[in-house]
């Protein structure tokens, strides 16, 4: 599983479309807010990548599971940075 992990991490797809979350979420955040609409997004992209690109070797259940450990940590670095530019920008 942990593995599995590991090959999510470096997902280059998986990682571009965490990033657009989170930029969608910026723009949208005064009508829609943060919370809701980042959970959904990391759930989303957690279930539809293994079923739209399945991976042999493990289960779809873990594959999902890792998938959301993995956009957790994705997200929690896009998170960082784009703090780290708002308050730059200011």
């Amino acid at each position: 599983m942990i593995d599995l992990v590991f090959s999510q991490l470096t997902d280059v797809f998986r990682i571009g479309l965490i990033i657009a979350l989170v930029i969608t979420m910026l723009r949208t955040s005064p009508v829609t807010g943060r919370f809701i609409p980042l959970a959904c997004g990391v759930v989303f992209v957690a279930v539809m990548l293994p079923t739209t690109m399945p991976h042999g070797a493990s289960s779809l259940t873990h594959a999902i599971a890792a998938g959301l450990v993995s956009n957790l940590i994705i997200l929690i670095l896009v998170m960082a940075v784009a703090r780290l530019v708002t308050r730059l920008r200011r």
